[in-house]
C-alpha cells in the first residue's frame, strides 16, 4: 500500500513501494553497476547473496550480463539507462515512476530502448507513471494520456483519443504527427495498404514513419509537381480549431491533416468528400523501428 487517506493510513515515504527511474539516472558514481542495481534490496536488509543474485538476473534481462563490475563513468547512456530501470524493478515496486527516462538518449539509442521499456512495462503489474514531453514517446508506451497546460489537466484519454479529438490547440500539435509503421526498401516503405516514397535510399527494415498534418495538401483532382506521394481517399471527419481546420482521412491509409478555413471552404471539405492527398518524400521522418529482444 502507498497511502489510504481515508481510511487514516499514512505509509513513510521510505516505506512506499515505489520505483524511480530519473531523467538523468542517478546512479551513484562510487558504486558498481552490480552495487548500483543491489542498493534497493540491501537497503531493505535483503542479504548481500540475494540481493546479488537478483540484480544479476535483471541485468541479464536487459542485456547488461558482462557490465557488473563497471562504474557508471564507464557506461554509454543506453547501458546507464538500463541499469537505472533495472535498480528500479528490481526491488518489485508497487507503482513505477520514470521521468523523462529517455531525454538524455541520442535518436538510435532511444529507439532501441524505448522497445525495452514497453516490454518490460507490459509485464510490470503496477501502475507506471510516464512524464515526457516526446508525443512518440508518450503514444507508443502509455495506455492512457494526460495532457497538462500550466498545472492543470485539459485532456486524458487514448492515444487515438487525443490525437483523434484534441481539445485545446496545444494538445492538437502534441498530437500532430501521424505515426506509421512499415518496412523501408530501395526508397520506399511499405506500410501494407501504400507504398511510400522516402528520401533516403539507403534506409533498410522496420520502421516508423512521421508524417506532419501541415506537410500534406489537399486536392480536388490528382495533382501535378514534385509530390512523389499522393492517391485518392475520403475526409471522414471535419474539426475546427480557431484558425486551422483537422480532416481525417480513410482508406487506404487514415491521415491527420490541418488545412486552413478558406482551403476547406474553397474545396467544400465535409464527412464524405473525395479529394487526393499529396505530399514531398523529404516531408516524411524516418527511424528505424527496433525489434524486441525477448530480454
Amino acid at each position: 500500500m502507498l497511502d489510504a487517506p481515508a481510511a487514516g493510513v499514512f505509509v513513510p515515504a521510505e516505506e512506499r513501494r515505489i520505483g524511480v527511474v530519473f531523467q538523468d539516472y542517478l546512479l551513484f558514481p562510487h558504486l558498481t553497476v552490480l552495487e548500483n542495481v543491489s542498493f534497493g534490496l540491501r537497503s531493505r536488509r535483503v542479504s548481500r547473496h540475494e540481493a546479488a543474485s537478483r540484480a544479476h538476473e535483471w541485468l541479464g534481462r536487459l542485456g547488461l550480463g558482462g557490465l557488473e563490475t563497471r562504474k557508471p563513468g564507464d557506461l554509454s547512456g543506453g547501458q546507464a539507462q538500463r541499469v537505472a530501470l533495472a535498480r528500479a524493478l528490481v526491488t518489485e515496486p508497487e507503482l513505477l515512476l520514470l521521468d523523462e527516462p529517455l531525454a538524455a538518449l541520442d535518436v538510435t539509442t532511444r529507439t532501441e530502448l524505448r522497445h525495452t521499456l514497453e516490454e518490460h512495462l507490459g509485464a510490470f503489474a503496477g501502475p507506471r507513471l510516464l512524464i515526457t514531453h516526446d508525443p512518440t514517446e508518450a503514444f507508443l508506451l502509455a495506455d492512457e494520456i494526460h495532457v497538462i497546460e500550466d498545472g492543470s489537466i485539459t485532456q486524458a484519454g487514448t492515444a487515438d483519443d487525443i490525437r483523434l479529438r484534441p481539445r485545446t490547440r496545444y494538445a492538437a500539435d502534441l498530437a500532430g504527427s501521424n505515426l506509421v509503421t512499415g518496412v523501408a526498401h530501395g526508397g520506399a516503405v511499405d506500410t501494407g495498404t501504400v507504398t511510400l516514397h522516402i528520401a533516403d535510399g539507403e534506409l533498410d527494415g522496420p520502421v516508423l514513419v512521421t508524417i506532419h498534418p501541415h506537410a500534406i495538401s489537399v486536392h480536388p483532382h490528382r495533382p501535378v509537381g514534385s509530390q512523389r506521394n499522393s492517391w485518392p481517399t475520403t475526409v471522414e471527419r471535419v474539426e475546427r480549431l480557431g484558425s486551422r481546420v483537422r480532416l481525417r482521412t480513410g482508406p487506404p491509409l487514415p491521415l491527420t491533416i490541418e488545412v486552413t478555413e478558406s482551403a476547406t471552404e474553397e474545396l467544400g471539405l465535409e464527412p464524405g468528400t473525395r479529394i487526393w492527398v499529396a505530399f514531398k518524400a523529404t516531408e516524411i521522418g524516418l527511424e528505424p523501428e527496433v525489434q524486441g529482444t525477448g530480454t
